[in-house]
């Protein structure tokens, strides 16, 4: 029997159209997007699936329109196949917003709380820094420590810090427009193979992050928490928990923080997970996962033909 995590992906993995064949062909999947819609007091469902692109892109739209597509998969495999987490998963886990994402798979959060939180942290990132003045660049064929480097001497007076540690040589650097750019100027003569600004519309993950940390921590401090039916196995500490309290404090430190992907899937290889599920839109979790640790099995279940095919391995 496979030992198995399951994972949530973050921002960038939203696309017009997605989750819609879900909908059209379980009704569970339904239920999710209509409880998401009723939750948010608007129509997300039909943007995700009309577009267009720009206005799903916002952040403010991304967040919960992923959640929605992650919990209709999580949903239809619990109530078509009966999937149970605290039987079939070791852990779950997620790349930044996914961390709301696996809380509710894992039901620490209802639905409904989810959607709203990931709407407000939504806007509270875009709101944190003025339009312009923030930016994010990947630098592939890069570990931390070569990007950590590159960040302190790009920084000069600003903020320039590493925000996502994804595996497999992919670091992202968030701060200051003028520091990532001379970040971005920096990176190939000191081996990196490429650097490139990232479409994002705001610097996640970095010190300038610093309001929209606080208002998630007068949000979350509103807001129900059960101990998740499995560990999750958190972003800022690569560890697991399944303490409401302190998966509190730790999603307030992860708007700031790194997220400590690489060293989270190397945690939950060590402790014993073989095989990754990617549940929501896109591949990238998997692909990463597959980068990170060639020995690690991993698979997507974001469309109706994924859901049936993974059911047939529980």
């Amino acid at each position: 029997m496979p030992v198995r995590a399951f994972v949530f992906p973050g921002q960038g993995s939203q696309a017009v159209g997605m989750g819609q064949d879900l909908a059209r062909a379980f009704a569970p999947a339904r239920e999710v997007f209509e409880e998401v819609d009723e939750a948010l007091r608007a129509s997300l469902s039909r943007l995700m699936w009309e577009g267009p692109a720009e206005a799903l892109t916002l952040t403010e739209n991304a967040q919960p329109a992923l959640l929605a597509v992650s919990i209709a998969v999580i949903r239809t495999l619990s109530r078509e196949g009966g999937l149970d987490l605290g039987k079939h998963a070791r852990f779950v886990a997620g790349h930044s917003l996914g961390e709301y994402c696996a809380l509710a798979a894992a039901g620490t959060f209802g639905l409904a709380d989810a959607a709203r939180l990931l709407r407000l942290r939504g806007q509270a990132m875009q709101k944190a820094v003025p339009a312009g003045d923030g930016a994010m660049a990947a630098l592939l064929g890069a570990e931390l420590d070569l990007a950590r480097a590159i960040a302190a001497e790009a920084a000069e007076d600003q903020v320039c810090s590493v925000a996502n540690d994804n595996g497999g040589g992919q670091v992202v650097l968030s701060g200051h427009t003028e520091a990532i750019e001379r970040a971005i100027g920096l990176a190939p003569a000191k081996g990196v193979k490429r650097a490139m600004k990232l479409p994002v519309s705001a610097p996640f993950h970095c010190a300038l992050m610093a309001p929209a940390a606080e208002a998630m921590q007068a949000a979350l401090s509103q807001v129900a928490m059960a101990p998740p039916a499995v560990p999750v196995m958190a972003n800022v500490t690569a560890e697991p928990t399944a303490d409401p309290i302190e998966i509190r404090g730790l999603l307030v430190e992860q708007v700031t923080a790194l997220v400590r992907w690489r060293d989270s899937v190397l945690a939950m290889k060590r402790d014993g997970v073989d095989t990754v599920v990617e549940c929501g839109a896109g591949k990238v979790l998997a692909g990463l996962a597959r980068r990170i640790d060639s020995e690690l099995g991993a698979v997507s279940v974001g469309t109706p033909a994924d859901v049936e095919a993974f059911l047939k391995t529980l």
